[in-house]
């Protein structure tokens, strides 16, 4: 299958640096689709396995769950969130398009630029953050378990996120091998501190005291639905970029092996530790402080390090790197490199606050009033409306048939916003990013169907494709963009 972009100069209008990726919002060629299940399964376990989602698990705990109905709450959100997820890593697979592009078929090419992108550019800068500042508080703890001086939190925090930034900047490839060096690390260090944490002499820490509380401690469906919600809104604000860890993937059997092994792997280790640790320890929901606190031995101290920089790095680039697409799909003249150079420094701001640790459920809880009916739409578009099928020159041309109004899908926008308003009069107990998903992409179907009757251009937007690929067409971006003025 012969595609138009084969070359090694897809976007010859980026001004960036030799050495670094150089595909921006063009969709990939299909020989450059060559990565297998297990390094897209290596990005997402590292993606989850990370201090932030084990101090979410940790937190759990403390709220008053017990260690399965924390376990259980966490896994749950995990595979709600990468169900939804993975529908939309198919628009990668199929043709090469990052996430954000991908989200035009439902917005318009306007209206995906300034909803769902600049969504996620917020969500992944707050997340780049969040997670360098509980890394950080976790190298300070090991630091002072080594040394007996407590490092300032600024300095530490901004180096750590400086380091993190470098390998996003240089791409896919720079990604890929730091998840196959982290993985196999990141899970013999998590056995080495299951075994420290069950091992250690105060009898609290026993197997048995840890998971024979569930006998004592009752299931509140109350406390269960708020960090399921929690999970389900933080996982569920990574849809619209779904495409970005797969566009390379080889297949769609690489992608759905590759995710969902890596959402059940990834959250039950994460789950498991960050649980286990607070159990024991009577509610301290920092798994590497209490690790710190029971041990002095510095070979020991200097794995936990190790672990905290390896789980910050892994996931942070990918924030980084998603984010930056994101923002080149709004500013397309900036091209990825100086998109996520541009990210970087906002995030190594933010990442000086450390209270950021303690708005995770209050964050969350906004982007699920976002994400949720974005997944909603997104989902009952693409798999109904669309039949996953996009026409790619079309994603690029003013007046066609993503085009919509002016560029904006207005049904889209109304039943996101709606979507928004229901979710802030849902109860806790109604698990509402769920609940706004479902009843958010079912009343879109409603409503597209009885319109299309009478609108020609949802009716256009809605029309067969009849080949995977638009063929007959270049789907490289500035081609279209020059010929039609798409975009200023």
């Amino acid at each position: 299958m012969s595609n138009p972009q084969d070359n090694d100069a897809p976007a010859p209008r980026y001004r960036q640096p030799k050495g670094v990726e150089q595909y921006g919002i063009e969709a990939i060629p299909d020989d450059k689709k060559t990565v297998r299940w297990w390094d897209v399964s290596f990005m997402i376990i590292n993606f989850l396995i990370n201090p932030g989602m084990i101090l979410v698990a940790g937190g759990a705990v403390a709220a008053g769950l017990s260690f399965w109905a924390a376990v259980a709450t966490v896994l749950a959100g995990i595979i709600i969130a990468f169900g939804a997820y993975s529908i939309m890593a198919t628009v990668g697979v199929d043709y090469g398009l990052p996430g954000q592009v991908g989200t035009r078929i439902t917005f318009g090419l306007r209206g995906a630029q300034w909803i769902p992108s600049a969504l996620h550019v917020i969500s992944s800068v707050y997340w780049f953050a969040f997670q360098t500042v509980a890394g950080a508080l976790g190298i300070i703890a090991v630091l002072r378990a080594l040394t007996g001086h407590t490092l300032n939190f600024a300095l530490v925090s901004v180096i750590f996120a400086i380091v993190q930034a470098a390998v996003a900047l240089v791409g896919y490839d720079s990604v890929k091998v730091l998840a196959r060096i982290a993985f196999p690390t990141k899970i013999i260090l998590t056995v080495v501190f299951i075994t420290v944490l069950m091992t250690h002499n105060d009898p609290n820490y026993a197997p048995g005291a840890v998971l024979g509380l569930d006998l004592h401690i009752p299931w509140q469906w109350s406390v269960i639905a708020l960090w399921l919600n929690s999970v389900v809104s933080a996982w569920l604000s990574m849809i619209t970029n779904a495409s970005d860890f797969c566009r390379y993937s080889r297949s769609r059997g690489d992608m759905w092996m590759g995710t969902m092994a890596a959402a059940v792997l990834g959250a039950l280790i994460t789950a498991f530790v960050g649980c286990y640790a607070a159990v024991a320890s009577g509610g301290n929901d920092n798994a590497f402080d209490v690790i710190a606190r029971i041990t002095d031995n510095p070979l020991l101290l200097g794995l936990v390090l190790l672990y905290i920089v390896l789980d910050n790095w892994t996931i942070n680039v990918l924030n980084l790197y998603t984010a930056g697409l994101a923002l080149v799909n709004m500013v397309r003249r900036l091209g990825r490199f100086w998109a996520t150079v541009g990210l970087s420094l906002i995030g190594i701001a933010l990442s000086l606050l450390p209270e950021l640790v303690n708005g995770f459920t209050g964050f969350m809880t906004v982007m699920g009033n976002l994400f949720a009916p974005v997944a909603g739409v997104l989902i009952a578009d693409y798999l109904f409306c669309k039949r996953r099928r996009i026409e790619v020159a079309e994603l690029f041309a003013k007046n066609g048939r993503y085009w919509y109004w002016s560029g904006f899908n207005w049904l889209t926008v109304g039943w996101t916003i709606a979507g928004f308003l229901l979710y802030l009069v849902l109860p806790d107990a109604a698990v509402p990013s769920v609940t706004c998903l479902v009843t958010v992409g079912a009343g879109y179907l409603l409503t597209a169907s009885l319109l299309a009757k009478r609108s020609p251009r949802l009716r256009t937007a809605n029309a067969p494709v009849t080949t995977r690929h638009d063929l007959d067409q270049p789907t490289a971006p500035f081609s279209s963009e020059i010929r039609t003025g798409a975009e200023s």
